[in-house]
């Protein structure tokens, strides 16, 4: 039994397999106390199953991580560094974020100059020893370490990377001594002492954080589940039978133990498994080319699809660098509990603030701005039967008074409640269409090729315009919108990622095949433990490769997958220019390539969820619309049909204006636009 939990903003969402077939439970979020909605769902979705002496996994994605670097709400952290480096969080790369804003603040480090302790000891960048490190020096940081008390320590060293010796001693002696230890080799064991500095720092930030809600919640959650006692065991309780797992922002999922010691891998974790989810609906409608959508109460998270995951180690996480790979996402503060305002100039902005959960849209009862929510209400889009399948009422009246308020408030900009919330979903609109252009048209992608794949709560109200407005091929609505990450996250598999750095020419590593060769071995058998570990058999590990290359004396990389390692050649140096001219419009035919990181990604190949294919429409069996209601597309009053998902059948054709109601989202389908259902019972949406 595999149970499936994506923690969000607003909702936490909860996918599991019920005799055969996919069900989903949708809880209100519990911001401050995520663990509580977990366990809400949990529930419910224990008392669904009947399946006493089964093995369950529970699988969760978790803002637990970025929360707690937005609010600053980690733990309180020590950092050791080599003597004269401990200001590199300071200095960082001088670079500014907003090169006119004279007024920019940079993000404090999380680490404070007052717990920041240089360790007198040098490595060269060869990895050779230059100054020893001396048992008294590690007995100073540790009285050091002692007299900050800190809740956790980073340890970071100059060259660590070439050469872990002596932070090996250190970390040693602290885990000795008690201390939760964050060891920048065993994090990130890569060039750029900033980035891995930042990256180290952050995951012991986050691990007194990590740690406790994850041990809340196992414990919790595997209270919830099925147990049975061992056998020809002494102990008289009877043992949980539930295995828990994270979601990280590589798009795999790992132990919670894993997870608890390398918190800094699971900060996008929620938004991975909507890249997931919609990469699986993408390979079900055949669609090699396709751009994510996942608009959700609080933010919405777009990524590019062309078939396989795009990473990156260059993410900038609450102002701070975050090195470990992560799946390509870009997120915008746009989503359906997005506050409406007025700014000093009096122009109508929509976020990045949000409603949230508490207190919500003014439509759930308890939030006094307007939000887009509120504006879908107002309009008729969300139908009059409230959410979650009519178990989730709206106060629509009450959301009409707040928007008439707004209304008055500016002036005479609009005639209307009506004209306020178009106007309201328009601007939104603005935003994360901008957000859809940085990833396509910014790096070399036209939108005119790919299509929408729109989910998440609000995804759907804004699939269409948006589609429009950037003239892609069409918008695909999933099976469960509402709930696709968690879905993603159940589709997920178990991933290790492992680095080395190199910097080495390219010719010169390639040509010395078994040099090469060593590296991958090594990195593929410290991935293979992990996956031993997690209980996988030889024949469902998968791994791949990747070289992160750059022209010598350029300041960064690109990531070149290698697949098989065998054929590791002049090619590969070919991708690599190719690559250069897709990224940047140029390449240097005849200049000297540089290998920075060679890297592994090592899979565990877990068990899929049933994917069924819909029934098709009987011809004694007539497509009949729930409803029919009168709303307003661009101040003009259309008639609109009302349909309900669970009723259509493979091979429905939807003519626009319509609304497509469900348990988990809805889908608004404009004038001059048709739906089709595929085989799979998902919406393929497209201009008439």
């Amino acid at each position: 039994m595999r149970i499936a939990i994506d923690s969000g903003g607003t909702f936490t969402d909860c996918v599991f397999v019920r005799g055969g077939k996919l069900q989903i439970i949708k809880v209100a979020s519990r911001p401050h106390a995520p663990a509580e909605a977990i366990v809400e769902a949990v529930k419910l979705a224990a008392a669904h199953t009947s399946t006493r002496n089964e093995t369950h996994d529970f699988v969760c994605g978790t803002t637990v991580g970025t929360n707690a670097l937005l609010e600053r709400r980690g733990g309180r952290v020590a950092l050791i560094t080599t003597a004269g480096f401990e200001d590199v969080l300071e200095i960082g790369r001088q670079a500014r974020a907003k090169l006119y804003d004279l007024f920019l603040q940079k993000a404090e480090p999380l680490a404070p100059s007052s717990r920041r302790f240089g360790a007198k000891e040098r490595l060269a960048s060869d990895g050779s020893i230059v100054q020893p490190l001396t048992a008294a020096e590690i007995r100073r940081l540790l009285r050091q370490i002692r007299k900050a008390n800190p809740d956790s320590v980073a340890l970071c060293l100059l060259f660590s990377f070439r050469n872990p010796l002596h932070e090996k001693r250190i970390a040693s002696r602290l885990r000795s001594a008690g201390y939760a230890v964050s060891v920048s080799h065993e994090i990130l064991p890569e060039f750029r002492e900033y980035e891995r500095t930042s990256t180290t720092v952050i995951n012991a930030y986050l691990v007194p954080v990590m740690s406790s809600y994850l041990r809340d919640t196992t414990t919790r959650v595997s209270a919830l589940l099925p147990q049975q006692a061992q056998k020809k065991s002494k102990r008289s309780h009877p043992q949980p039978v539930a295995r828990v797992r994270i979601m990280q922002s590589n798009g795999g999922i790992i132990s919670a133990e894993e997870a608890a010691r390398e918190p800094v891998r699971t900060i996008l974790s929620g938004p991975a498994g909507g890249v997931i989810g919609a990469g699986h609906a993408a390979k079900l409608a055949r669609l090699d080319k396709s751009i994510s959508f996942d608009m959700g109460g609080t933010s919405t998270d777009v990524a590019l699809l062309t078939g396989k995951l795009r990473t990156t180690s260059e993410a900038i996480v609450a102002g701070l660098p975050v090195a470990v790979p992560t799946l390509e996402i870009h997120t915008v503060g746009a989503g359906g509990g997005s506050i409406a305002r007025f700014d000093e100039g009096g122009a109508l902005r929509v976020g990045p603030e949000s409603a949230g959960a508490v207190p919500g849209p003014v439509c759930y009862g308890r939030g006094l701005n307007p939000t887009v929510t509120d504006a879908h209400a107002v309009l008729g889009h969300l139908g009059d039967a409230g959410l979650l399948g009519g178990s989730f009422s709206l106060d629509i009246p009450r959301a009409r008074s707040q928007m008439e308020k707004a209304v008055k408030q500016s002036g005479e900009r609009f005639r209307s409640v009506e004209a306020f919330a178009e106007g309201l979903i328009a601007v939104a609109n603005a935003v994360m269409e901008k957000a859809i252009r940085v990833i396509s048209v910014e790096r070399g992608h036209d939108p005119r090729d790919y299509t929408l794949i729109a989910f998440g709560g609000a995804g759907g109200l804004h699939a269409c315009d948006l589609a429009a407005a950037l003239e892609m091929r069409g918008v695909l609505i999933p099976v469960f919108p509402g709930g696709l990450s968690a879905l993603g996250i159940l589709q997920a598999n178990v991933v290790k990622e492992l680095s080395q750095t190199v910097l080495l020419p390219a010719e010169e590593l390639l040509t010395e095949s078994q040099q090469f060769r060593t590296i991958v071995k090594r990195l593929e058998a410290q991935a293979q433990r992990v996956l031993d570990a997690e209980g996988f058999s030889h024949d469902k590990m998968r791994f791949q490769h990747a070289l992160d290359m750059r022209y010598l004396g350029q300041a960064y990389e690109l990531n070149i997958p290698i697949s098989p390692v065998g054929s590791v050649g002049p090619d590969v140096i070919a991708s690599f220019h190719r690559a250069h001219e897709m990224r940047y419009g140029y390449h240097h035919k005849n200049k000297q390539v540089e290998i920075v990181n060679v890297r592994c990604r090592a899979t565990g190949i877990t068990e899929k969820p049933p994917t069924q294919k819909l029934a098709p429409r009987s011809r004694t069996e007539p497509l009949l619309p729930e409803q029919t209601m009168d709303l307003t597309f661009d101040e003009r009053t259309r008639k609109t049909t009302l349909y309900r998902r669970d009723n259509l059948r493979a091979g429905d054709v939807l003519s626009g204006p319509a609304i497509v109601t469900e348990y988990s989202a809805t889908t608004l389908i404009p004038p001059d636009w048709r739906a089709r259902v595929d085989n799979y019972g998902q919406l393929l949406l497209s201009t008439k």
